[in-house]
């Protein structure tokens, strides 16, 4: 991994920093690989059970870098995209974007690319496409109209407008705002919880919502039904009730119960 993103551990939450400030973090060719490997690597680890991305600098992410020349044909350009944009929502882990500063074009799509999102007062956002003489791209497509409804989405894309955090909150595109000096605890605090949260069981949930608008409400029930018992199988089920009946907060580790009962007839018969 190379400078320009960085990571770092805590307590079962990985935060990924977009580092090119002097760019307000533009994705450049190198970037887009490291981010895609990055987020791949969150996939493979079971010790990651949150994500945060955010960027550098008091920007969150303005975007792919265009000035960055290069004479590959465009398409495989927008094959590195992809990666980033698929391996983010594929993850099993929740994520949050924190943003402070601008994210504008595929730099807000990351971020809404995200579970949730957090942002301070003075964050700006903007579908910048249209500016460049280019298509919404990295996800845009298909995320906005789900989450602002197809009228708005075309007024965001085929205008460009830059909106504040409070229009974009009262739109549905940021779940929280809070103050500059606040968003750093607000978030460890929220990455804290998801973290110690039922791992498969959120990993089942963020599956299910994620497919729910593109079924229909008997396909949605059907899902629901193969994926409860997969709860019933892990040591947090039992945990659940266990800590419930002794009044005290659970402790989740996403095992597989079967293992765990096959672990203890073993010591009992060894």
């Amino acid at each position: 991994m190379s400078a320009a993103l960085l990571s770092s551990d805590h307590q079962g939450v990985r935060t990924l920093t977009l580092n090119r400030p002097e760019r307000k973090n533009a994705l450049d060719p190198a970037l887009w690989v490291d981010l895609a490997d990055a987020l791949r690597a969150v996939r493979r680890d079971p010790s990651v059970r949150a994500l945060v991305l955010t960027g550098a600098g008091g920007a969150f992410c303005s975007g792919a870098d265009i000035a960055t020349p290069e004479t590959i044909h465009p398409r495989y350009k927008l094959d590195r995209l992809t990666d980033v944009a698929l391996a983010l929502h594929e993850l099993a882990v929740p994520t949050i974007a924190k943003v402070t500063g601008i994210a504008v074009g595929a730099g807000w799509n990351l971020a809404l690319g995200c579970d949730l999102v957090v942002a301070t007062p003075e964050a700006r956002f903007s579908q910048t496409f249209a500016r460049r003489g280019l298509s919404v791209d990295l996800g845009g497509s298909w995320l906005l109209p789900k989450l602002v409804g197809l009228q708005q989405a075309k007024r965001l894309v085929l205008l460009a407008e830059t909106i504040d955090a409070a229009e974009a909150h009262a739109l549905g595109l940021v779940t929280w705002v809070r103050a500059a000096d606040e968003v750093d605890a607000f978030v460890a605090d929220l990455a804290g919880r998801l973290a110690a949260g039922p791992p498969f069981a959120l990993a089942q949930s963020k599956a299910l919502l994620n497919d729910g608008a593109d079924v229909t409400l008997r396909q949605a029930l059907a899902n629901e039904a193969r994926a409860q018992p997969g709860n019933f199988a892990t040591t947090d089920s039992m945990e659940a009730y266990a800590a419930f009946a002794a009044r005290r907060d659970p402790t989740f580790s996403g095992s597989w119960a079967l293992y765990e009962r096959a672990a203890d007839t073993h010591e009992e018969q060894s």
